[in-house]
Order: C-alpha cells, then structure tokens, then sequence
C-alpha cells in the first residue's frame, strides 16, 4: 500500500507553505509558550540580523516543550548572544522607544558593517575573471571548486542563526553575491580546466523553480565539459521543506532535471549541511 507524501507529517497540511518573519512571527501559536523578554529579544535582533522561518520547521521539527533549549528553535529563531552586548542594547533602546523604520534600519546597517560581514576578503580576493572581467555572483576559493550564486536563489526556506552569508538577505547594497550568467560559467570552465566542481550556492538554489534551475543546470549539460566532474547543490530544502520534491507544484520536474543531471554522467551532489 503506498502512502501518500502530505500524510508523511501527521496533520501538516503539506500543499501550502507560509513564511514567518519578524512582522508575523507572533501570530505563531506556539509563541504563547514564550515570555514577552524572549519575544522581545527576538525583535531586536531580527532588526539586525535576517530572521525567517516556515509552518514546516515550526510545526513538524521544534520540540515547543523544550523551549528554549530546543536546538530547532535555536537553529531558526534569534539569539539575544547573537549580537553583541553593546549592539543589542543600542537596537533594544531604538524599538522601546518606537523609534521610526528609517532610524532603526541606520542603525541596523551601522551594526551589520561592524559584524565582519564579509570576512577574509572574500568579496574581492576570490572574485574569478574571465577576459579580463570580474565575473560577479561567482567565487574561485578553491583550485578544483568554483561556486556560483544564481540570482533567482538568493534566499532560503528557512534561515539558520548560524549562517555565515546573512549579508545575501539584509540588503545591504555591496554585500550580495549573485549571477544570471550561466554561459560566463560555461566560458569560464572552459578557460580552466583545473576546476572539477561546480557548487551551486546562495542562498538555497532549490527556492527556485525547476525551470530557473535548468537555465542553470542544462547549460551545463550542454557544453559537456571533460573536466566537470561534479555539480553540487547546497540546500536545506530536505530538513526546511521536504516537499520541495514532494509536493510543490513543479516537483515532479524538480526531481526529473535532477535525474537529468546524473543520467548526463555528472556526479551530482546535494550538500545537506
């Protein structure tokens, strides 16, 4: 007897996903089980660092009765020993006296350039060129390995309180990876053959359509390229939103471009984190 994918969660209504964020976190029921000081520590450091879950992660994979120990809830909603003393203090002055958006988003950037946003250079020491170009939206930090950050995937599921690359979802003009370039990639790998392996990053590649992802991945494909070895995905999609490849509207094609990758005899890889 087979089983349905929406029956896998007992009573998750799996054809629907819903976003929370600090302007609708506390319509969660499961807020009633926080105190109003926990509450608060989590709008002062959302106004600082990016904050967003889903009905999933809240309703399937947070232990509520293990607040605030659960590692769940600590892995996706902020952490007051996320910011620093000073810095959490300066923003919980600015929201207790209602200070206007305008005043706590300058105050917010000010914080966020202060965090090392970009840490060992990376957004211009692993910058690849080709032609003489620097080729935005890509990194070369590693001889085998190239990673590319395609726009369309610039934001996640669900976004983890550890995530080195929180500067791709604060809006920070100046911090964001991102590229529409597939056929610079292509040229790219073609001018080096050094690199064996492609990684796909962001963000979560896999919050875009099975669609976009193939402008990236079939080009790919295409150009049959003898030293590619390897496309790797990086995404949280399996533990945030399983139904990516379940039932989300295009996932059916979602796990055919995927069987289209490996039967290309690419060795693909979905780094889980």
């Amino acid at each position: 007897m087979s089983i349905s994918p929406k029956k896998i969660f007992t009573g998750f209504d799996s054809t629907r996903y819903t976003a929370y964020n600090l302007g609708n976190f506390r319509e969660i029921p499961q807020m009633a089980r926080l105190s109003e000081e926990q509450l608060f520590e989590i709008e002062v450091v959302g106004r600082v660092l990016p904050f967003k879950t889903n009905n999933f992660v809240v309703d399937e994979l947070i232990d509520w009765d293990n607040i605030p120990d659960d590692p769940m809830f600590i892995l996706t909603f902020p952490q007051r020993d996320m910011l620093l003393p000073h810095h959490y203090e300066e923003m919980a002055e600015l929201v207790k006296a209602g200070a206007s958006p305008a005043l706590i988003r300058e105050a917010a950037d000010r914080i966020r350039l202060e965090l090392n946003p970009h840490p060992a250079g990376q957004l211009d020491l692993n910058v690849p060129h080709l032609n003489g170009e620097p080729l935005h939206g890509m990194q070369h930090k590693y001889r085998e390995t190239v990673l590319f950050f395609p726009s369309p995937g610039q934001t996640c599921h669900a976004y983890c309180t550890f995530c080195f690359r929180w500067p791709q979802f604060v809006g920070l003009s100046g911090l964001k990876f991102a590229s529409r370039e597939a056929e610079h990639l292509v040229a790219y790998l073609k001018a080096h053959p050094e690199v064996t392996d492609v990684l796909f990053t962001g963000g979560d590649p896999l919050l875009m359509s099975a669609r976009r992802l193939a402008d990236y991945l079939e080009p790919l494909i295409a150009a049959d390229l003898p030293n590619l070895r390897h496309i790797r995905i990086g995404t949280k999609a399996l533990s945030y939103w399983p139904y990516r490849f379940l039932t989300d509207a295009d996932s059916d094609h979602m796990v055919a471009l995927l069987r289209k990758v490996a039967a290309s005899g690419k060795h693909l890889a979905i780094m889980a984190h």
